[in-house]
C-alpha cells in the first residue's frame, strides 16, 4: 500500500476504543446495569468486526493479487505468539483466582479451555489468522478474477444465518469455539474486498465506478434508520449485545460504507494515530489491568463514575506502558504485540 489510507486510522482507533469500552462496561454492569448502559453498547459491538475488516482491507490494498514469500510465517510470528503468551497469562491468572476463591480447577484443563477452545478475548486472533490464510488462498488461486459483490451478499446471508441458527438451536461448544468459526465472520472478508475494488484512488488511477447500491447505502439515512430500529428493540428488551448477533451484520455493513465515504481524505489527528500505534497492545492487555484494578478496589465503596474512570485510566495507561516496554526488543514485540507505525 503506497499511500496511507486515512480512513483505516480512524476505524482502527474506533475499533480499539470500542473493544476497550465494551469490556469496561462488563465490569461496570456488575454495579450498574440498566437501559442506558445497554444503549451504550450499541456502537461498541462493532469493535471486533472492525479489526477483522481492517486485516483484510489493508492486505488487499497492499498486496493486491500476490502476497510476498513468508506472508503466513510472519502472521504466525506476530499473531499466534501473542495468543500463546497472553493465553498463558490469562489462563494462569484465572486458575489462581479460582483456587483462592475455594473453587480449584485442574491447571491443564483450564489451560486447554484457553488455548485450544480459545476461551478468552484473544479468540479474535484465531479468526484473524483464518482470514490471513483465506487471503493467501485468494491470491494463490487467483480468485481476484471474480467480482466479489455477489459473494458479499452471500456472505452476509451466511453469517446472519449462522448466528441466528446457533442461538435459536442453543448450540453450546467449549470455550469460544462457536465464535471462532469463520462462517460467522465471512461477510467481513468480502466487504473488505468489495471496498478495495471500488476504492476511490487519485484521478491518475482508474477505478471501477461504484455501483448504485453502494452509493445508496453509503448515505447516512440508512444507517440512522437501522440504528433507530435497534434502539427501539433495545427499549423493548429484545436485543442481546454482542458482536456475534444477526443484527450486527447489516449494522456493520452500513456503518463501514458510511465511514469509508465520509472519512475519505480526512487526515487522522495525532490522538487517533497514537491510539493506532498501541491498538494491538491495548486490545491484548487491557482486561488484565481491569482485573488488577478490581483487586485493589474490591473493598472500596467507590461511586460508579469514579470506578469507571479508574478502570479506564489504569487499563489504558497500563496497556500502553506494557506495550512500550515490550517493544524495546524484537522478542518482546513478538510476544506482547507489535507496535504499529504512526
Amino acid at each position: 500500500m503506497h499511500k496511507r489510507i486515512e480512513e483505516i486510522y480512524w476505524l482502527r482507533a474506533y475499533g480499539c476504543v470500542a473493544v476497550f469500552l465494551f469490556h469496561l462496561l462488563d465490569h461496570v454492569n456488575q454495579r450498574l446495569d440498566n437501559l442506558a448502559t445497554d444503549l451504550m453498547r450499541l456502537p461498541l459491538v462493532l469493535g471486533t468486526p472492525i479489526f477483522l475488516f481492517i486485516s483484510v482491507f489493508v492486505f488487499a490494498m497492499r498486496y493486491d493479487k500476490a502476497v510476498p514469500p513468508g506472508f503466513l510465517a510472519q502472521r504466525v510470528k506476530y499473531v499466534m505468539l501473542p495468543y500463546l503468551v497472553y493465553g498463558f497469562i490469562y489462563s494462569t491468572a484465572e486458575w489462581a483466582r479460582l483456587s483462592m476463591a475455594g473453587r480449584p480447577v485442574d491447571f491443564v484443563a483450564n489451560a486447554v479451555e484457553y488455548f485450544v477452545f480459545a476461551g478468552w478475548h484473544g479468540y479474535f486472533l484465531i479468526i484473524a489468522m483464518q482470514f490471513y490464510v483465506a487471503y493467501w488462498l485468494f491470491t494463490r488461486w487467483r480468485l481476484w478474477r471474480f467480482n466479489p459483490v455477489p459473494w458479499l451478499w452471500l456472505g452476509c446471508l451466511v453469517s446472519m444465518a449462522y448466528w441466528g441458527m446457533a442461538y435459536w438451536l442453543e448450540v453450546e461448544l467449549p470455550g469460544y469455539l462457536l465464535w471462532i468459526a469463520p462462517l460467522g465472520w465471512v461477510y467481513l472478508f468480502f466487504l473488505a474486498l468489495v471496498l478495495v475494488r471500488y476504492y476511490p484512488f487519485d484521478s491518475l488511477v482508474k477505478t471501477p465506478e461504484r455501483p448504485a447500491w453502494m452509493q445508496c447505502l453509503s448515505h447516512p439515512v440508512w444507517l440512522c434508520a437501522w440504528v433507530a430500529l435497534l434502539v427501539a428493540a433495545s427499549v423493548a428488551g429484545w436485543l442481546h449485545f454482542s458482536s456475534k448477533e444477526v443484527w450486527v451484520v447489516p449494522l456493520f455493513v452500513l456503518f463501514t460504507l458510511v465511514a469509508m465515504r465520509y472519512l475519505k481524505g480526512r487526515p487522522a489527528p495525532g490522538w487517533v494515530r497514537y491510539i493506532n500505534v498501541y491498538s494491538f497492545g491495548i486490545y491484548l492487555a487491557h482486561p488484565m489491568f481491569f482485573s488488577i484494578t478490581d483487586v485493589f478496589v474490591a473493598r472500596m465503596a467507590l461511586p460508579v463514575a469514579v470506578y469507571a474512570t479508574l478502570l479506564a485510566v489504569v487499563g489504558a495507561v497500563g496497556s500502553i506502558l506494557l506495550n512500550r516496554l515490550a517493544n524495546t526488543t524484537t522478542a518482546g514485540a513478538m510476544m506482547f504485540g507489535k507496535r504499529l507505525k504512526a
